[in-house]
């Protein structure tokens, strides 16, 4: 039980959110590596074209469209400590099969496909335990600050990370870079294994049928009309950088004519935008509002998105790395509000079926997006593809622009009347001073 006093103290005297963090740390370095080494690997060792990186993409996220709102459901029947310990160690184990394979000269392109799937696969329910343990071990009071310091080191991941992993890269080639990823797995599992609190075990008898619970999660989720909007907006922002991001390193490397050291560069560096997002995120909110930070934050990602072509026709790595620091900026203060807003505005048995719902509903356009991205790269070609999909990026800020969202300083805390009414709230939209919880 955490004393009201603890519950004022900075989140690193708290030894379980400590245990949390160092996995998470390590875990997000690893994912850096694999992000970075994987679609290298593709491009120079296995000669990939634009269709096979679009294909490649598509797996890595294609499982949650598919699985991810049973896996919610599935999440808040089992205790979420051992659906991380396990979910790490898995992934570890199908990621030493890559190095092993290029060891014995047998690499393809359709063991790459394998790989991303499964590791997507697991990642589905890593990410909904990981969104949904933070509530179970800290304060209600400080999600925010514990959101806040996992973003700040996922930030970090993205700075040091490329330039990392791309000195690993050129140190021992793409297929060992990734048995570093291994690694960092198998370290984060042993971190959160130390992790003292006692989740309580979900109440078989309590269980009512999946389908029922998962149609719960969803409900929840498109019965908010704040949350309609946020979920709305990111579906579309995923959607659109997803077709950008699945060609990215196929046009820095062939069109741009980038090497592997300069891409890292470009990466780490934009990253750094990410990590001062992190750290001023919860100044911003109090400058502007939390409400508005929202509908700010992302209509200055998508218009920084189109940086992206413009690379083409100005100096790349200079407008990439404005961009890249533009975009992660405001990504992160985008996210930081919304899933710090969701967070607490869940109860707590729903959280898993709500994180998986708002999932299916804004990773599962990903995949969408990168099989049109390589599919329409073949076809148009990279760079009118990469305009295409920036300007749309733009637009997809529209559902939280028009939206209550930009005349609100204070988002609910609570369970209110905007969720409970939805019509009412459209005929009297809240105001600043109507924005907190209510009875």
């Amino acid at each position: 039980m955490t004393t009201p006093t603890a519950a004022r103290r900075s989140l690193w005297h708290h030894h379980d959110f400590r245990q949390l963090w160092m996995g998470d740390t390590v875990s997000v370095f690893g994912a850096q590596f694999v992000g970075f080494a994987m679609p290298l690997m593709a491009v120079q060792l296995l000669g990939a074209d634009a269709f096979e990186m679009g294909l490649l993409a598509t797996l890595q996220s294609l499982a949650f469209l598919l699985i991810s709102l049973p896996a919610g459901a599935w999440v808040d029947r089992w205790r979420k400590k051992v659906v991380l310990v396990l979910g790490d160690l898995l992934r570890a184990a199908i990621l030493i099969t890559v190095p092993l394979a290029w060891l014995l000269e047998a690499l393809t392109m359709w063991q790459l496909y394998v790989v991303a799937f499964a590791v997507g696969c697991i990642a589905v329910f890593f990410d909904v335990a990981n969104q949904s343990y933070l509530p179970e071990i800290v304060p209600g009071d400080q999600i925010s600050e514990g959101n806040g310091k996992l973003q700040a080191s996922q930030q970090t991941a993205g700075v040091v990370g490329p330039a990392a992993a791309a000195a690993l890269v050129r140190l021992v080639g793409s297929p060992l870079t990734i048995a570093a990823t291994a690694v960092c797995m198998a370290l984060s599992s042993l971190f959160v294994s130390r992790i003292r609190h006692r989740e309580d075990a979900p109440d078989p008898a309590a269980r009512r049928p999946l389908v029922e619970e998962v149609k719960e999660g969803m409900a929840f989720v498109l019965g908010h009309p704040l949350l309609r909007r946020i979920v709305a907006c990111t579906g579309l922002s995923n959607l659109t950088s997803s077709a950008v991001f699945a060609l990215f390193v196929l046009y820095a490397i062939r069109t741009l004519g980038l090497s592997e050291t300069t891409l890292g560069l470009v990466l780490s560096v934009s990253a750094v935008g990410g990590l001062l997002g992190a750290v001023s995120s919860e100044r911003f909110g109090r400058l502007v509002g939390e409400g508005r930070a929202i509908p700010l934050a992302a209509v200055i990602s998508g218009a920084a998105m189109l940086t992206t072509p413009l690379a083409s026709v100005l100096p790349p790595a200079p407008t990439l790395l404005v961009g890249g620091f533009l975009i992660s900026w405001a990504v992160v203060v985008y996210n930081i509000a919304q899933v710090s807003f969701r967070q607490r505005l869940c109860p707590r048995q729903l959280l898993g079926r709500m994180n998986a719902s708002i999932r299916f509903l804004v990773w599962g356009p990903m995949p969408v997006g990168a099989f049109l991205g390589g599919l329409l790269g073949r076809e148009l070609g990279v760079v009118p593809t990469m305009w295409i999909f920036s300007s749309l990026a733009l637009l997809a800020a529209l559902p939280v622009v028009l939206s209550p969202l930009v005349g609100m300083r204070t988002l609910p805390r609570e369970l209110d009347a905007l969720a409970a009414d939805p019509a009412e709230s459209a005929a009297h939209p809240p105001t600043e001073e109507k924005a907190g919880p209510t009875a």
